[in-house]
């Protein structure tokens, strides 16, 4: 499989893109800076900014599905809405590939009705990156493309690759004390398997969690 990953050098996308060529895929590493992937083998490194419709159409022209892992500007998170708006428009003008994006947790729900982002316990430096995600999943719940929207747990880091985690849809997944947590490499494995195996395609959302 064909997958462009835009993000690759981000903390989500490095392990992403590492679970895909562990197993055997062709990745188009694209990001703002992708010298750093040059020369590493399975991988097709591109810059890009998601500013250009027209640029991004081009590069993922042929490509079996895309993944954003695009992680904005911490002073101006409602740039992912804008990015992933372009990568919309240009998988549109493609006429494909699809499309998964990595999500926020704040859109899950914790209660009947209630959002993570509804519910106040959110700490005040998250909201800003809470309400862009929560934008860009309406975004695409809007679109015509073959979109999933994949929702960490609340706790999204680097961590151990273990194969051992619970998928759902759109409840936030928590452990027996109340922990929602998940390491960016088993959330990769969970990625991975939904590109392979697709369980979640044409405009769904699930989530992942231990």
């Amino acid at each position: 499989m064909k997958v462009v990953v835009y993000g690759a050098t981000g903390k989500a996308g490095n392990r992403i893109l590492a679970e895909l060529l562990r197993r055997g895929h062709a990745v188009v590493a694209v990001s703002r800076h992708p010298e750093s992937l040059a020369g590493r083998p399975g991988i097709t490194p591109v810059a890009d900014d998601l500013s250009n419709v027209d640029k991004i159409a081009s590069i993922i022209r042929g490509s079996d599905a895309v993944v954003s892992a695009y992680a904005p500007p911490v002073e101006d998170t409602d740039q992912l809405i804008g990015a992933t708006d372009h990568l919309v428009q240009a998988i549109a003008k493609n006429g494909g590939p699809r499309l998964i994006v990595v999500g926020g947790a704040g859109s899950l729900f914790v209660a009947p009705g209630v959002t993570l982002l509804d519910s106040g316990h959110l700490p005040a430096e998250w909201i800003p990156i809470v309400k862009s995600h929560a934008a860009v999943l309406n975004n695409l719940r809007r679109s015509s493309i073959d979109w999933t929207y994949f929702s960490p747990a609340a706790f999204f880091e680097p961590g151990e690759r273990t194969g051992k985690f619970r998928l759902g849809k759109d409840d936030l997944i928590s452990d027996d004390n109340g922990v929602s947590r998940i390491s960016m490499e088993d959330y990769a494995i969970a990625l991975a398997d939904e590109l392979e195996q697709p369980q979640h395609a044409g405009g769904q959302r699930f989530t992942v969690g231990y």
